[in-house]
């Protein structure tokens, strides 16, 4: 037996499509027989629902405003991350650019200062700074597997800087002018007064013995004499920037403070100099006692 309430449930669906079939004819024959009076309801509709959508819209456009600015400050914040760290890589180049452009000037300048009469030369970097207050020295990277001797100038594009006092195989010394052991015959250029350069561990080194102290005015250029066989004549050095009772103070033209590259030019004159005398052997106590035994054996 089928319950009442399949049969009603059988009798919607059979004639539910042909009313809506007929609904929809039915539409279609009036809004052609009166098409202003479907406009007329639709007009009305939508003056009636404009209200309610304007309200529906209203947060939903704040809402997309905010998700906007939201996207806006995050979009931001990974650009100024992002230009953070390219400006810290250029920063890193800037200084790495500076850096080599400082280094190939003050190469440049070390070229110009090649002197005609060298034997041989050769650029070395400075990599020890010995400066303090009872010597002044500097270390440079090249020894005698580079050619390198004791006595040989070190210059740079403005003048002296020193010459070499220990030379090992892959390193040297370079005993500056300011240094207390320092002492270089040179000559006043105008005056034509010879004199003795002689570093005391200051920044500007004394002329003592000067032939002509009356002579000496401040700006006057200093120039390596040539006496004694260890620089040749004519190498610049400073100019007199201090008069005092007894003495003058000279201004290098190098700033030995801040060397970072030298010339090491060999003038052929390092044989002039007194060679270092080798440390003697000592005896070994150690082996006395051997020697007594094996001599009482005999």
């Amino acid at each position: 037996m089928i319950r009442p309430s399949a049969q009603l449930r059988a009798a919607i669906q059979r004639t539910t499509p042909p009313l809506l079939i007929l609904l929809s004819a039915a539409m279609i024959i009036l809004g052609k027989a009166d098409q202003t009076m479907f406009e007329s309801l639709r007009t009305n509709l939508t003056d009636d629902a404009a209200p309610a959508l304007n309200a529906l819209a209203r947060p939903l456009d704040a809402a997309a405003a905010l998700v906007d600015q939201v996207r806006g400050v995050v979009t931001m914040y990974q650009d100024n991350l992002r230009l953070a760290h390219e400006n810290e890589r250029l920063l890193q180049w800037q200084q790495i650019a500076l850096k080599l452009s400082a280094d190939n000037r003050e190469l440049r300048g070390l070229l110009k200062s090649v002197p005609e009469t060298a034997v041989s030369y050769m650029t070395a970097r400075v990599i020890a700074n010995s400066g303090g207050g009872y010597v002044r020295t500097v270390m440079v990277n090249g020894g005698t597997d580079r050619g390198l001797a004791r006595g040989q100038a070190a210059i740079a594009g403005e003048g002296l800087v020193g010459r070499l006092t220990e030379v090992g195989s892959r390193a040297a010394r370079v005993l500056l002018i300011t240094d207390l052991n320092s002492r270089i015959p040179v000559v006043i250029e105008k005056a034509h007064a010879n004199a003795v350069l002689a570093g005391d561990n200051s920044e500007r080194p004394r002329l003592l013995y000067v032939g002509k102290p009356d002579t000496i005015k401040i700006g006057d250029r200093i120039l390596t004499s040539g006496e004694g066989g260890v620089f040749p004549p004519g190498l610049p050095v400073g100019v007199v920037a201090a008069l005092g009772p007894g003495e003058a103070r000279v201004e290098p033209y190098v700033e030995l403070s801040q060397l970072e590259y030298v010339l090491i030019v060999d003038y052929g004159l390092s044989g002039a100099l007194p060679q270092p005398v080798p440390v003697a052997a000592r005896p070994d106590r150690r082996s006395k006692p051997a020697a007594a035994d094996e001599a009482g054996a005999r």
